[in-house]
């Protein structure tokens, strides 16, 4: 066998704060939408205020989507072994019952929380 040197270059991505997900699916594929949703004010502007929505987008075929959510699975059950329970945030449940009210007032409000 000969030594034969091989050229690999490694382009990283940006860190990226996923705030919501979405994962849709076809036959061949699942496609798992991490998003980050981000309001913009310029007080320059006289606009209304903006909602930069930055995305990235994996695609997977189903047999690896399935080992992605044992793998998750287990991630979660040693994490909470060693730090105790994931719990929703107390600021999420504070916000989900503001924002019941307001749905029963009948008013839009929107949600970054999907």
């Amino acid at each position: 066998m000969t030594d034969e040197r091989v050229n690999m270059n490694i382009v990283e991505g940006d860190a990226f704060f996923a705030h919501e997900m979405s994962i849709n699916f076809n036959p061949l594929q699942f496609v798992f939408d991490f998003k980050c949703i981000t309001p913009r004010v310029d007080p320059r502007s006289k606009t209304k205020a903006s909602i930069n929505l930055k995305h990235n987008v994996i695609l997977v075929d189903p047999y690896h989507a399935k080992k992605i959510c044992q793998l998750m699975g287990d991630i979660i059950k040693k994490y909470e072994k060693e730090y105790g329970k994931i719990e929703k945030p107390k600021q999420v449940k504070h916000f989900e019952k503001s924002a019941s009210k307001v749905e029963e007032a009948k008013t839009e409000t929107p949600s970054y929380f999907g």
